[in-house]
């Protein structure tokens, strides 16, 4: 978690993840007023410098370390809970997010901390969910994030459309690293996976100019993604709509 936290605002894939989320956060929410936001499984609560940008944003997460290395950064609307179970009254939220938690979560928690983000969001009101995809991109990274599995467009549709939201865009992302990560990855695999205590290397920041070239390339990504989507990627990224009219 304190690697995360040092990667977070500096790390290529991290910057990458925000020019891709933006615009979704920002479709989502087109033309509504007094706005917010809840991100379910914070972490340290580093997303929520870019929701507030948006309206009121306040973030939730079960580990203690990381709310108390975001706290100590100045970010207070956090709580400790369960994605499974949110201490937060239905139909409260304009905006629900969940970045890179539910592929760590069993079927079951899986399907709780959806509906859970369904029960929280108002009807017309939006998710943006992000998960690792494709089981060939599995890797040392997927012992330092826990993966419990790693998602499809199908699968992940699937289980977004079960809990009662509706799709409105799905698109794998970092698909410019797709070829180096997939020839890493594989021999991540046939050497046999690094212990969590041995994978941070995963989550270091390169040096200068090769994370400047690395940024570089995500966010050009990132403009391509406006118009297009990808058939392939590191990660999956969904806008989901609470079917319903929102009445504020």
């Amino acid at each position: 978690m304190r690697a995360t936290a040092r990667a977070e605002a500096r790390h290529f894939w991290f910057r990458g993840f925000r020019w891709f989320v933006t615009p979704l956060i920002r479709r989502a929410l087109e033309g509504a007023t007094h706005v917010r936001i809840l991100d379910c499984g914070c972490g340290t609560g580093a997303n929520l410098t870019l929701l507030t940008e948006f309206g009121s944003a306040y973030g939730f997460d079960i580990s203690a370390t990381g709310l108390n290395i975001g706290r100590s950064l100045g970010r207070r609307d956090l709580v400790r809970a369960s994605v499974t179970a949110a201490p937060f009254a239905s139909e409260s939220f304009d905006l629900v997010t969940s970045f890179d938690v539910l592929y760590a979560l069993d079927h079951d928690d899986e399907q709780a901390a959806l509906a859970e983000m369904f029960r929280l969001t108002r009807p017309g009101g939006h998710a943006v969910i992000n998960v690792a995809a494709m089981n060939i991109l599995r890797g040392d990274h997927s012992v330092l994030s826990r993966e419990v599995r790693r998602y499809t467009t199908a699968t992940l549709g699937q289980a977004v459309t079960r809990s009662g939201f509706a799709i409105e865009r799905l698109t794998y992302t970092n698909a410019t690293l797709f070829l180096p990560l997939l020839a890493l990855r594989t021999l991540h695999r046939s050497r046999g996976l690094a212990r969590e205590a041995d994978a941070h290397y995963e989550i270091a920041v390169p040096g200068a100019p090769v994370n400047a070239l690395l940024s570089a390339v995500l966010f050009l990504e990132s403009l391509w993604l406006r118009r297009f989507s990808s058939p392939a990627g590191s990660s999956l990224l969904c806008l989901a709509r609470k079917p319903g009219q929102n009445s504020r």
